[in-house]
């Protein structure tokens, strides 16, 4: 059991930091400690005492460095560790799979993230903060090619429409066609950095498709679209709420 409470607890700080500049950093100051070990072992007295005195203070070098991640751990650490499916969540999918329809249809190009148990705190900084509804007609506004936000991502948490504008990392994966534009490969990459889900539109085609961890289906229906939408945040939950929204 003790070891047991230890690996979840390792596990959900490397969930909550995946994807973040905390990883680059975590590398860097393990890279620290090895040449501490190194140095010992081949005799460089000097090495090892300066950076033994720089790591007896590890604990308040961690605190000063990681500050900003640590704070977001904390605030996070309290979720369950699974996803709850609430309605917010239901009303968002539907919302998404339904505007992602009319966009098809009209051409108009759209990239929208769903951020799962991986925080993308990070990349909404790069955007315009919202906190409003996700609402077909307001999704429909944002990617209108008239608007100023229409070259970013949307970034849906928590049922809720996050921010939008955002810049995401490009998918770094050589196999991926190269027929595919930015908005596919910045869609594909976000979901290799961290496990959330993204819905892309095609401007030039208007065809509709899902990217989850790294790998895209490209040129669904908006009835597969939302069956994988529900799919990847409950799927048994899922099943019984489309049904009774069925019977209404």
């Amino acid at each position: 059991m003790d070891i047991l409470l230890v690996a979840f607890i390792i596990y959900r700080i490397m969930v909550l930091i995946r994807g973040t500049r905390a990883v680059q950093m975590a590398a860097g100051l393990g890279l620290i400690i090895l040449i501490y070990f190194v140095a010992k072992e081949l005799g460089f007295y000097t090495l090892h005492w300066l950076l033994g005195t720089a790591l007896s203070s590890i604990f308040l070098l961690v605190v000063i460095v990681f500050q900003d991640d640590i704070r977001r751990v904390l605030t996070q650490f309290g979720q369950a560790p699974f996803l709850k499916y609430k309605v917010k969540t239901f009303h968002a999918l539907e919302e998404i799979a339904k505007a992602a329809s009319e966009m098809s249809n009209n051409r108009i190009g759209a990239l929208i993230v769903l951020e799962r148990t991986v925080g993308l705190n990070e990349f909404m900084e790069t955007g315009t903060r919202l906190d409003a509804e996700v609402s077909r007609i307001l999704l429909n506004t944002i990617f209108a090619k008239c608007t100023p936000l229409h070259d970013g991502a949307v970034i849906v948490q928590g049922g809720r429409l996050a921010a939008a504008g955002c810049v995401l990392p490009l998918t770094s994966n050589p196999g991926i066609s190269r027929r595919l534009g930015t908005r596919h490969r910045a869609g594909i990459g976000i979901t290799e950095e961290t496990d959330a889900v993204t819905v892309i539109v095609s401007e030039e085609t208007g065809s509709i498709s899902v990217a989850i961890a790294g790998r895209i289906t490209r040129d669904i229906d908006p009835g597969t679209l939302r069956r994988i939408l529900h799919n990847s945040f409950a799927p048994e939950e899922a099943e019984k709420s489309w049904w009774r929204f069925r019977l209404k």
